[in-house]
């Protein structure tokens, strides 16, 4: 190849590169995520607490709240419970685990954990995940695990938010086994739901990588990695889209402070082979209330398992 030739191939790939370049937002719908996309967001100042906010997650006492449960599994609907709980903690920021007392130097975070229960046929399953995020609500959460029981076994997940998303999984299955790895940070779906309960109005819009739930990568069996994301607030209900798993949810909350979470919806192809087709999960309010659950552990307390219409 002389060197006329040479020239004529650089400056055809460079007028080819400018015209995919084109194609912007077309092409971030289809594909893998763009790099502009991917951007962390700037850290913003710390998330300054009204007295009303100290009054209600301040008072030694935690918020419960259940939900009727609509499951999507193995391409079918099962009915269940569901039930979310958020307390103010203290966490060790290094151990990233629950101070056992206090010290300037620990990490206020408002704690989410989150529980599922129904039956697929004869054997049951039970899910949960807990999400640690900084009452700051300037960084991302410094911890989010699950843990998935069924018959056939059980699967647990931790991730880790330090110099980059440290992970490890442990499942039942060949093909996952364990795994140890790290990943780039991003908007992590976990967060959003105690992101919500500080400000509704900090959490992500517009075009994002977000990792999804650990609960659906579970059960899903999908690759932990961020993903290509477009969300939508309006006023009581944030939409995150992820355009490449064909999935949509769907959060409904209370615009007016606690700012409570009163349904939501996830919608994707669930089930296997001729038995998959598009379902939607669903989770609807039916009570609320404010208790420390810890010390309510006789048998007298059960009562309590009766007010949340929980069998």
């Amino acid at each position: 190849m002389n060197k006329l030739h040479i020239v004529l191939v650089i400056v055809f790939g460079i007028f080819a590169s400018c015209k995919d370049n084109t194609s912007q937002k077309d092409q971030a719908l289809k594909s893998e995520p763009i790099s502009e996309v991917s951007k962390t967001l700037p850290k913003s100042p710390a998330f300054e607490q009204s007295q009303k906010f100290k009054d209600y997650w301040y008072a030694g006492e935690a918020e419960i709240s259940s939900y009727k449960l609509e499951q999507a599994r193995y391409g079918e609907m099962r009915d269940g419970n569901a039930v979310l709980v958020f307390v103010t903690e203290d966490l060790l920021p290094k151990k990233q685990v629950k101070a056992d007392r206090y010290d300037k130097a620990n990490t206020s975070i408002l704690k989410l954990n989150s529980t599922k229960n129904f039956n697929t046929g004869v054997y049951p399953y039970s899910i949960m995940q807990s999400t640690f995020y900084p009452v700051s609500n300037n960084q991302h959460a410094l911890k989010v695990s699950c843990s998935v029981q069924e018959w056939c076994g059980h699967v647990y997940a931790q991730l880790n938010n330090r110099d980059r998303f440290e992970i490890k999984s442990h499942s039942y299955f060949e093909s996952e086994a364990d795994q140890d790895f790290t990943l780039d940070k991003a908007v992590l779906e976990n967060e959003l739901w105690t992101q919500l309960r500080l400000d509704p109005k900090s959490l992500p819009v517009g075009e994002f990588k977000a990792i999804p739930s650990l609960e659906f990568l579970r059960l899903k069996h999908i690759e932990t990695k961020p993903y290509f994301a477009k969300a939508i607030n309006n006023q009581g209900q944030y939409i995150i889209n992820y355009y490449k798993l064909d999935r949509r949810l769907t959060i409904n909350y209370n615009p007016e402070f606690p700012y409570d979470i009163t349904s939501w919806e996830e919608t994707y192809k669930d089930g296997y082979g001729a038995n998959a087709k598009t379902l939607t999960t669903k989770g609807t309010l039916l009570k609320t209330i404010k208790s420390p659950y810890w010390s309510k552990n006789s048998n007298a307390d059960e009562n309590l398992r009766k007010t949340l219409q929980l069998n």
